[in-house]
């Protein structure tokens, strides 16, 4: 195997495995909040089904922690067998955030045993809800702390470099770099918005399979609501990193809006296609471009032009750029409607049709969460240290890559399927209806 081969399926295999890690990682840190505040909610309100949500929620969520745990391991082994001159070079500059990352999981994963150990065990539940603020504390730093790692390789900074090795390392110069900032919140903002439409989706789902139950109802109501929030705020936060592209990373700005020409009173391009260096068919907004990039109509927005071809990002990025946005802004106005259509009481949320959208809306958010982030890694080429080292000369020169790949291909498939066959079973086999009445023959057993 040449070493462009190498390169080649050291690239494949890191996106596999980043691409199916990103499920249950986003899932990881979202869902934990969201069991929180269904608990909350239902000590506030005195109400069993809150309750139970949070009691249901955290059993799927342990086997999907199981399966985060396996892929997040496989990424670290990677990043030592495919990417070793990466690992040489920069080591020492992210291994702080990594060993932190390690130490937020076993705080999450502590806490969570304690929490599903004691459920019937508090007479108080607020006692017992105190328990997930360590859970949920643990899963978000462990977001916190490996997208510190992706920033960095965005905007590396804290070291000096001499004989081609950084020196003079400053943890947490290194860390808190430029990129910082605008990835980490945006991380965790789409990651509770893709929670909350993911659990809110699974609620319609059941509604429209004949279960009328009032649990699924509410479930549906707190998770659209909290959507609503979260996607804004993941909107807002989207605004932030295009000035922050704008900035420190113009050519992937460009790249992801075909903007060649260095002009002022730039528009963003959406959809079209791209023939022979021309835009095609695509839908301008007029000044879009130049206000994403310095809230000004009339700032100059640099060009890809202006940047040797050699730099250039891969210019399908405009498709993963056009599909995360125009994805989120679709669950945003989805969510909005529906949470103002209860309160006005309008007949068309109630709707089957209504339903569908919002249990199509839990893939989608998945789906912007997939090209967000190819949009972020693809982006950043030909470089995986920014401006320092170049990817192809990062990779392994292993001949064995390739067997890799359909080695940890297989993992993934049998830990997709096994994930979600044990998750079907799990709730098919237990449905609310049923345990709602198990708790309630204990309750009344207890008293007699």
């Amino acid at each position: 195997m040449s070493n462009s081969e190498s390169v080649f399926f050291s690239r494949v295999l890191t996106e596999l495995t980043l691409s199916f890690h990103i499920i249950y990682a986003t899932i990881g840190v979202g869902i934990p909040l969201m069991i929180m505040i269904a608990q909350w909610v239902g000590i506030k309100k005195q109400d069993k089904h809150y309750i139970l949500l949070a009691r249901r929620w955290t059993r799927g969520f342990v086997i999907t922690v199981a399966v985060g745990v396996v892929t997040g391991t496989a990424i670290g082994l990677q990043l030592s067998l495919l990417w070793p001159n990466f690992m040489s070079l920069a080591g020492n500059v992210i291994a702080l955030p990594l060993f932190m990352e390690t130490f937020a999981f076993f705080l999450e994963a502590i806490f969570l045993g304690i929490y599903l150990y004691t459920w019937d065990r508090f007479e108080n539940q607020k006692k017992h809800l105190l328990l997930l603020i360590p859970v949920a504390i643990g899963a978000s730093f462990s977001a916190v702390f490996i997208t510190i790692v992706n920033a960095f390789m965005n905007a590396p900074r804290g070291f000096d470099i001499e004989n081609g090795q950084l020196v003079n390392i400053d943890p947490l110069l290194s860390m808190f770099n430029p990129a910082m900032p605008s990835k980490v919140s945006h991380v965790l903002a789409t990651s509770y918005m893709t929670s909350a439409f993911v659990l809110a989706s699974i609620g319609a789902f059941r509604l429209l399979k004949g279960s009328d139950h009032i649990y699924h109802k509410k479930g549906l109501y707190l998770m659209m609501k909290l959507g609503l929030i979260f996607s804004i705020a993941s909107a807002l936060i989207g605004d932030f990193s295009g000035k922050y592209l704008a900035e420190h990373q113009p050519v992937k700005l460009a790249a992801a809006e075909w903007h060649f020409e260095t002009k002022t009173g730039a528009p963003i391009l959406m959809f079209g296609i791209l023939d022979d260096g021309e835009v095609k068919y695509a839908i301008k907004v007029p000044y879009g471009l130049s206000y994403l990039s310095h809230s000004d109509l009339d700032a100059e927005v640099i060009g890809l032009n202006e940047f040797p071809e050699d730099e250039w990002p891969p210019l399908y990025i405009h498709y993963l750029f056009d599909s995360m946005v125009m994805i989120g802004m679709w669950m945003v106005l989805l969510s909005l409607m529906y949470v103002l259509g209860l309160w006005r009481k309008w007949r068309f949320v109630m709707s089957k049709t209504y339903k569908w959208l919002i249990v199509l809306g839990g893939p989608l958010s998945i789906i912007a969460i997939e090209a967000g982030w190819w949009l972020t890694e693809v982006g950043r080429q030909p470089w995986v240290l920014r401006g320092i080292q170049r990817t192809e000369d990062a990779a392994t020169t292993s001949g064995q890559v390739d067997t890799m790949l359909l080695l940890f291909a297989g993992l993934y498939l049998i830990l997709g399927i096994g994930s979600a066959v044990v998750l079907i079973r799990m709730f098919r086999n237990n449905p609310v209806e049923q345990e709602l009445a198990d708790r309630t023959a204990e309750e009344e057993g207890v008293r007699l």
